[in-house]
C-alpha cells in the first residue's frame, strides 16, 4: 500500500513545497525545530522595513525547497546523488540555521559569547541523531558529514555552505520579498538550473555567468540597504545594550534583573565554552524571552537598563551616524559630551549609551572558497579570472564602514 505521508506547505516566495519523507517530518515537528518559529530572521530590520517580520522555520523551509530543486536538476544532469544522500542533504539544509538564538545574528555574540550559531547546529543535530526517537536515532550521520564537509561528494555540503548554497539564494530572495526591496531580487531559478559537477565540485555553465554576478552585486546592495542600514544598526546594538548591561547587573547581584526564566542561565550562568550549553535551556529561549524581559526592565530602578528598554520598545532608539573613515577622537568625543549632557550618570554608564563600531562586508572572498565556472570549452575557470567579468579584485575587496551611535535627548527619561 502506498504511503499515504505527504503534506504540501505553501509558500509566499517559492510556492508549494511538499514534504513526503518521515525524516523530514520528524525533524519539522521536532520541538527544537519548531522553536525557530520564534526566531526572526532579520532581527531588527523590520523597524525600517516593517514587513520583514518572517522567521526563521520560513527560511528554513525555502532553503529545503530549493535543495530538493537542486538535487533533482542535477540527478537531470547525470549527477550520481543516491536517495540516502538527497535524504541527508534536505535534512542538512533545514537543520543548517537551528543554532540561531534569539533575534538571530544580532545577539549571537552576546548572549553566547564565543560560540558561533553554526557549532551550536551542528550540537543540537548530533543530539537528534543519539536521541530515543527510533526516526531519528542514528539517521542522520550522513547529514552531519555533510554539514561538517566530511563527505567525499564535496558539492553537497557546497549546496549547504558555499558562495552559491540554496541558504544564500533563499534568504536574499525572502529578505527581498519582505523587505520591498528589489535590489536584492535574484535569478535564484536560473542559477540552480545552471548548476552542474565537475570533479565532485559544484561549477556553473558558462551561460550562467551573468546571474551569478548578479546574484554577488545584490547580496552587496541588500547588505548595506537593509542588514546594515544605519537604523538596524542602532537598534541592534541597543539591543545588545540591553544584554550586556543585563549580564552585568545580573553578574553583580542585581537580584531584580532575574525574571525567573530560562534567560536567567544566559545572563550569568554560561561559561562561554560550547561542550557545557545546556541544549534544553537554549533550545527553549526565543524572542519572547527576549521581549518579556525587555517589557520588565522598562522599569528597572538601574537608570541605563530603564532607558535602554523604554527607548527600544517605543522606537526610539540610538542615533547612528555611518561614515567610510575611522571616527576620528574629536567626533566621539563631541558626540559623548552631548549625552552627558542629557543624562546625569557615570562614565561607565555613559559607555552603554555612546559608542563607536565599524561593520564591514565581502561580495565575494576570492581567496577562500570560489565560484568555478565550466567553460563552453570545457576547461574550469575561477569567475574573477575570466576576461571582462564583473566579479575582479576591487570589487573582491571588503567595503567597511564605521559609526557612532548615541542616545539623544527625544528619547525617554528614566522612570
Amino acid at each position: 500500500m502506498a504511503s499515504t505521508l505527504r503534506k504540501i506547505i505553501n509558500d509566499p516566495v517559492h510556492g508549494f513545497i511538499t514534504i513526503n519523507d518521515p525524516l523530514v517530518f520528524e525533524i519539522i515537528k521536532h520541538p527544537y525545530y519548531q522553536r525557530l518559529r520564534r526566531i526572526q530572521q532579520m532581527a531588527m530590520a523590520q523597524l525600517v522595513y516593517p514587513g520583514a517580520v518572517h522567521t526563521r522555520l520560513h527560511h528554513s523551509l525555502g532553503a529545503y525547497q530549493l535543495m530538493t530543486i537542486a538535487i533533482a536538476e542535477l540527478r537531470d544532469k547525470g549527477v550520481e546523488i543516491t536517495q540516502e544522500e538527497a535524504q541527508a542533504a534536505k535534512a542538512a539544509i533545514l537543520l543548517h540555521d537551528i543554532g540561531h538564538g534569539p533575534y538571530s545574528h544580532a545577539l549571537e555574540k552576546v548572549l553566547l559569547k564565543g560560540v558561533h550559531h553554526e557549532a551550536v547546529s551542528l550540537l543540537i543535530m548530533q543530539s537528534l541523531n543519539a536521541s530515543d526517537n527510533p526516526i531519528l536515532k542514528g539517521k542522520l550521520d550522513l547529514a552531519i558529514q555533510i554539514f561538517k564537509n566530511q563527505y567525499p561528494k564535496k558539492f553537497l555540503h557546497q549546496l549547504i555552505s558555499g558562495q552559491l548554497d540554496v541558504d544564500r539564494l533563499d534568504y536574499l530572495s525572502r529578505d527581498s520579498f519582505f523587505t520591498g526591496v528589489s535590489e536584492g531580487v535574484v535569478g535564484y531559478e536560473r542559477i540552480i538550473k545552471m548548476l552542474t559537477v565537475h570533479n565532485n565540485e559544484l561549477v556553473v555553465e558558462e551561460k550562467g555567468l551573468n546571474s551569478v554576478e548578479k546574484f554577488l552585486v545584490s547580496r552587496r546592495l541588500m547588505y548595506w540597504q537593509v542588514y546594515r542600514h544605519k537604523t538596524v544598526v542602532a537598534s541592534e546594538n541597543m539591543l545588545v545594550k540591553i544584554i550586556e548591561r543585563a549580564q552585568y547587573l545580573f553578574q553583580h547581584d542585581n537580584k531584580e534583573v532575574s525574571n525567573g526564566t530560562v534567560l536567567d542561565y544566559f545572563l550569568g550562568k554560561f561559561d562561554g565554552q560550547l561542550a557545557s550549553i545546556d541544549l534544553n535551556a537554549f533550545c527553549s529561549l526565543d524572542d519572547t524571552d527576549i521581549l518579556f524581559a525587555i517589557k520588565q526592565w522598562q522599569k528597572h530602578p538601574d537608570p541605563v537598563l530603564s532607558l535602554l528598554c523604554s527607548g527600544f520598545l517605543n522606537r526610539q532608539i540610538f542615533k547612528c551616524f555611518m561614515q567610510s573613515t575611522p571616527i576620528d577622537d574629536n567626533q566621539f568625543k563631541e558626540s559623548k559630551e552631548k549625552v552627558k549632557s542629557q543624562f546625569k550618570l557615570t562614565d561607565e554608564e555613559l559607555s552603554y549609551l555612546c559608542f563607536k563600531g565599524e561593520t564591514s562586508n565581502t561580495m565575494y572572498h576570492s581567496k577562500e572558497e570560489t565560484i568555478k565556472i565550466l567553460l563552453k570549452s570545457g576547461e574550469i575557470a575561477n569567475i574573477s579570472a575570466i576576461q571582462n567579468a564583473l566579479i575582479n579584485e576591487s570589487l573582491s575587496a571588503p567595503v567597511k564602514k564605521f559609526y557612532i551611535c548615541w542616545l539623544n535627548d527625544s528619547s525617554p527619561k528614566n522612570h
